[in-house]
């Protein structure tokens, strides 16, 4: 059964149905885009969304956590090449600064991953490990000593970016330029810009990626005269299918791996902070036995916040899928944070429940060969994480209102207030 062109969805603010293509759509209170979502569930087919403006192409939403699975899983069918962000990457793009290994399918894809998989030897990631929970207690200590003020410029929340930098070897005289180019570059992904913000300078993202990556090129260049026990090192040395990866190759992993690694974390860290905060009881529970409730705490903040609301997909031969026949061609987006709400899989989906089990989210995406990379590093981030922020004296702990982008990519956190202090707060308005 073919899903009609769009369907109204009674209750959306201010439109006729929820229109997924409108940037306004994005715009709306979390609250009212998740129930917008709860409602396209309930149909019977994926509904198809054209976009008003502008060369982006149609595309069917899939919203049902079994449908975003199956797609996952099938990279045969539902292909990550062209690319799977809107818009997609241009060829001048990828010939300049290389393919992001998000984009890539089949064979290709399979070669790069595992020579990436292998260059995380277990000498590295027990090293890693055993950094994480130094770089925690040194970025809580000097959050303690800079005192209450915006968490996502606090200590705490470079964690992600600190551990991913020890791991690959990145000197700290490059860090705090690498920073403000990964802001840069990520700062209006998904994000519709308004105000002064449409003034700026098209391509100025693309600038400091291309920055970015020449910074990380000369790094490569030292390690391959004199190699280390870093990543950087094992990378510059391995080789696909028998040829070393070339500049290009190894500056589209090193972005991939910088931005999405450590924005993704760095926001579900954050979205940690407000749940924990807004929801006294399970903040109280976790502080009770971190052991024993922490991996469950870490699964439902990324079930609960999912950090990466969508990518997209190519269909790359006629199949079905939810009840639709979908022609080779034809673009699909796979909603994380509609198939992690799914009232078929979760019982009571909008609740924050640590002790929820079992968790099948699909914050790491679905399964299949492109599931997240470095899921299980950013779980052990965020566990030691909030170990050191619970378990001081003075905990930390949101203190007002957070500051949310309202992005149609990501579940960003723009500024959260935070202090320290003893005893339990909720969110002014209720949980979030």
């Amino acid at each position: 059964m073919n899903a009609p062109t769009q369907v109204p969805v009674p209750g959306m603010r201010g439109t006729a149905g929820a229109d997924l293509a409108d940037p306004a759509f994005w715009r709306l209170p979390r609250s009212e885009r998740l129930a917008a979502f709860a409602r396209l569930r309930e149909l019977d087919a994926p509904v198809r969304f054209t976009p008003r403006t502008g060369s982006r192409t149609p595309f069917h939403a899939l919203v049902k956590h079994a449908d975003v699975r199956a797609a996952s899983r099938q990279p045969q069918l539902f292909a990550s090449a062209p690319g799977v962000t809107t818009p997609e990457p241009a060829p001048w793009a990828k010939a300049v600064f290389g393919n992001s290994m998000v984009n890539m399918d089949g064979a290709e894809h399979a070669g790069l991953r595992r020579t990436i998989s292998r260059a995380f030897t277990p000498r590295l990631l027990t090293a890693a490990e055993e950094n994480i929970g130094a770089v925690a207690r040194r970025l809580v200590d000097e959050a303690l000593a800079e005192g209450p003020g915006d968490f996502m410029r606090s200590a705490p929340s470079r964690m992600p970016f600190e551990v991913i930098c020890d791991l690959m070897g990145i000197p700290g005289r490059h860090r705090a330029r690498i920073a403000a180019r990964i802001d840069h570059a990520s700062r209006y992904v998904g994000v519709q810009r308004r105000g002064r913000a449409r003034l700026r300078v098209p391509g100025r993202g693309l600038r400091s990626l291309a920055r970015m990556q020449l910074e990380m090129a000369g790094i490569a260049r030292e390690r391959r005269r004199v190699p280390a026990e870093d990543m950087i090192s094992a990378l510059v040395r391995a080789d696909v299918d028998g040829q070393a990866l070339s500049s290009r190759r190894l500056g589209a992993f090193f972005s991939l791996l910088l931005v999405a690694g450590v924005e993704t974390t760095r926001n579900a860290i954050a979205h940690g902070l407000i749940l924990l905060t807004a929801h006294p009881e399970q903040r109280a529970l976790l502080e009770s036995d971190f052991d024993r409730y922490a991996d469950g705490a870490v699964e439902e903040i990324v079930r609960h916040s999912t950090p990466i609301i969508q990518f997209r997909r190519t269909v790359s031969a006629e199949c079905s899928l939810g009840g639709h026949t979908f022609p080779p061609g034809e673009k699909v987006v796979l909603l994380y944070a509609s198939a992690n709400r799914d009232a078929s899989v979760f019982d009571d989906p909008d609740a924050f429940d640590i002790t929820r089990s079992p968790n099948p989210h699909l914050g790491y995406g679905g399964g299949g060969p492109h599931h997240c990379l470095g899921a299980h590093l950013a779980k052990l981030e965020m566990k030691a994480l909030f170990r050191e922020m619970l378990s001081r004296p003075e905990s930390l702990r949101m203190s007002g209102e957070p500051g949310l982008v309202d992005s149609n990519f990501d579940n960003r956190v723009g500024s959260l207030p935070f202090t320290f202090g003893v005893g339990h707060t909720s969110h002014p308005n209720g949980p979030l």
